[in-house]
């Protein structure tokens, strides 16, 4: 991998927990303005700028890039965010309840990314692509970092340890109790020396992000009669973590309605089609199985018959797909059909109940997490994974550290 250290803004000390923010594509409108209420330095002003627009605004429209800008330069102009002097490369330790991660924040290559040295599990949806593009182009910055991810490697974890044994240049913990700390590390050089070594990356996390990166070096390439590959937009800001540190949660299913079935005859074409088993279990403690929420009660079913050897639809997700959502219930693309939602593990069992509850679904499903190998697996097939198969927690805060041409 080509990486290197970059001239970073960061928040000025004592900021970081006020400047840092969520991923602006883990929440929407209301739920940015209500984070970002009465704190003018956080940063989904940016990410998120139609939060200070009136209501109803188009996300999408002229207003919310030029208000985005003004933000930017605002946080700038008043020493909110600061230029350092040397280029970096940071450490990035993520701490939640007995879970620990621990990444390198750097600047990545865009040919990696276009030669799949830095692979892709996902597919991107056009206007949440082209929104990152033209935000990144309106800013001349990559604000978010890309969550990215490689196999262990034992020379990047020493070098990394050394410098977590040493105060932090940040610590603080955020809303939902994760604890934030990174290090600006002394070294630099031997970083870029390590993931030289490293032959392959993943996208965990920042499909829309990546791609958009490698858009708009693209695009400036061909703009730039004196291009020589020095530029500042050949690069993006990712943080790689090693695979056996990250924890990825399920990612469940809501049907809105069961296809003209009652609950009960639902039930009883699911018996047909899966082994039943009457546990109570909400979350299924092994891959092959899923638990059903309907009618007030929890289930337990296994995946019956031959599982495929295909990396993609080996997949639980896969599996209830083909076997269940798709034949019994008509949904077909689950990327389109309103039907379906999605609820990210975060969230837990008691999420699904609620919704059912409350008549926003008339069944839920509850899944086993698909694995950091299963993952690298699929990408290094090229193949792409079903959507929403995949809940990263914590998530990365933007803000502690951002790249800029």
């Amino acid at each position: 991998m080509r990486t290197k250290a970059f001239h970073a803004l960061v928040p000025r000390p004592g900021l970081a927990a006020q400047v840092a923010a969520v991923p602006y594509d883990v929440v929407d409108t209301e739920e940015a303005r209500a984070l970002a209420a009465g704190n003018p330095h956080n940063l989904l002003h940016v990410d998120r700028a139609e939060i200070d627009l009136p209501p109803g605004v188009d996300p999408y429209s002229d207003a919310v890039y030029a208000r985005a800008k003004k933000n930017f330069a605002g946080l700038q102009r008043d020493g909110i965010l600061q230029r350092l002097e040397e280029p970096s490369i940071f450490i990035y330790r993520q701490t939640w309840q007995d879970h620990v991660q621990t990444g390198v924040a750097l600047a990545c290559h865009i040919d990696d990314y276009g030669a799949d040295v830095i692979r892709k599990h996902e597919r991107t949806r056009p206007a949440k692509e082209n929104d990152r593009v033209r935000l990144v182009e309106t800013l001349n910055a990559h604000t978010g970092p890309i969550f990215l991810t490689y196999r262990d490697d034992a020379c990047v974890d020493q070098l990394a340890e050394n410098i977590v044994r040493t105060a932090p240049d940040v610590d603080f913990r955020d809303e939902k109790g994760v604890r934030h700390q990174v290090w600006k590390t002394p070294d630099s050089g031997a970083f870029v020396e390590a993931f030289a070594r490293v032959s392959t990356a993943y996208v965990a996390d920042g499909h829309h992000r990546s791609a958009s990166a490698w858009r708009v070096g693209q695009a400036r390439r061909k703009a730039s009669p004196a291009h020589d590959g020095s530029e500042d937009y050949n690069w993006f800001l990712g943080v790689l973590f090693p695979a056996s540190q990250l924890r990825i949660l399920p990612y469940n299913r809501i049907l809105r309605d069961l296809h003209g079935l009652s609950s009960e005859t639902f039930l009883e074409r699911l018996r047909e089609r899966l082994t039943w088993k009457e546990t109570g279990c909400k979350a299924p403690r092994e891959a092959g199985r899923v638990c059903v929420y309907c009618g007030g009660v929890w289930n337990e079913y296994g995946f019956a018959g031959e599982i495929p050897r295909d990396p993609v639809h080996s997949l639980d997700v896969s599996l209830l797909q083909e076997r269940v959502l798709e034949p019994l219930l008509g949904i077909g693309d689950p990327r389109t059909d309103e039907r379906i939602d999605f609820v990210g593990g975060i969230r837990g069992t008691t999420e699904l109940e609620r919704k059912v509850d409350a008549g926003e679904g008339a069944a839920a499903f509850s899944l086993f997490p698909v694995t950091v190998e299963q993952l690298m697996a699929i990408s290094d097939a090229g193949a792409i994974m079903p959507p929403k198969s995949t809940w990263f927690e914590p998530k990365l805060r933007s803000g502690l550290f951002i790249y800029t041409f």
